[in-house]
């Protein structure tokens, strides 16, 4: 609704052109983007430790050198329900291990970060 209000579209007109127009994301994009920024605060310490501690790269778990510590991947815990799959400590981590390498990439500033997200899901979207 807020979408039509800015750009003056009437109601039966489609939203997604008009969501492209404004650089807006639908909802289920916007919030996997907000969950990845969260989990990019998180694992550059810029969150509070409370979501902080339920994202911890696979290089802070093991003791042994893998493969997949080169490539910046966070733990995803096993959960019992389909609520459990929902929640920070599962789904943050999950859509963290998702993105390309070159987003998740170690030595990326946040803003950076954001663009080249944003260009990701919009691409996607």
């Amino acid at each position: 609704m807020a979408a039509r209000l800015v750009t003056g579209a009437r109601r039966r007109d489609h939203i997604t052109s008009v969501l492209r127009q404004l650089h807006w994301l639908p909802v289920k994009q916007r919030i996997d983007f907000k969950l990845t920024v969260m989990v990019y605060k998180s694992l550059h310490g810029f969150a509070p430790l409370y979501l902080s501690e339920n994202c911890q790269l696979v290089t802070d778990v093991g003791r042994r050198y893998l493969r997949s510590s080169d490539v910046y991947r966070c733990t995803v815990p096993r959960t019992q329900s389909q609520i459990g799959n929902r929640s920070f400590m599962a789904a943050g981590p999950w859509l963290w291990n998702s993105l390309p390498i070159e987003i998740r990439w170690k030595d990326i500033t946040f803003e950076h970060y954001g663009r080249l997200l944003k260009a990701y899901h919009d691409f996607f979207a």
